[in-house]
């Protein structure tokens, strides 16, 4: 003897057709394959790329600043940045106005790899943005970041 579900597998169906989390989701995580793949001749991710782009700035921006740029939080930064700080692409230093809190900068290393992933970055955007069609992308961005 079956029982009735709780929730009828219609609900299901509805959710998965109209869940705006779940297709920001699925297109989040393909788009990031997209950008995992072009960047993996030089050894970094879509996320790793982020960071490093986050810390090309005239002044080397403290961890609260590249946190909240990145829209995570501190612990999960300081995680992010172990593997690029253990090759040499990014450095963390005290301070000197207030001790306690750590600044980040790119290397001359990290700024040459950040240098040759830029034009990768580039040709990879413009085949997602080519397929958005021609206001899809501006349209896109405007929808995200009312959102955010």
């Amino acid at each position: 003897m079956s029982k009735s579900p709780v929730i009828p597998f219609e609900t299901t169906g509805f959710v998965k057709d109209t869940c705006l989390c779940l297709h920001v989701q699925r297109a989040a995580r393909a788009i990031a394959r997209q950008f995992d793949e072009a960047l993996r001749p030089l050894d970094i991710t879509n996320g790793q790329f982020s960071l490093l782009m986050s810390l090309n700035r005239p002044v080397p921006p403290n961890m609260r600043a590249v946190a909240s740029l990145l829209a995570m939080d501190r612990t999960t930064l300081t995680a992010a940045l172990k593997p690029l700080e253990r090759r040499g692409l990014v450095e963390v230093f005290a301070d000197e106005d207030d001790r306690r809190s750590r600044r980040l900068r790119l290397t001359p290393e990290g700024e040459q790899l950040l240098a040759r992933a830029v034009p990768i970055w580039k040709a990879t955007h413009a085949v997602v943005d080519e397929r958005l069609g021609q206001d899809g992308p501006a349209r896109l961005r405007a929808d995200l970041l009312q959102i955010a």
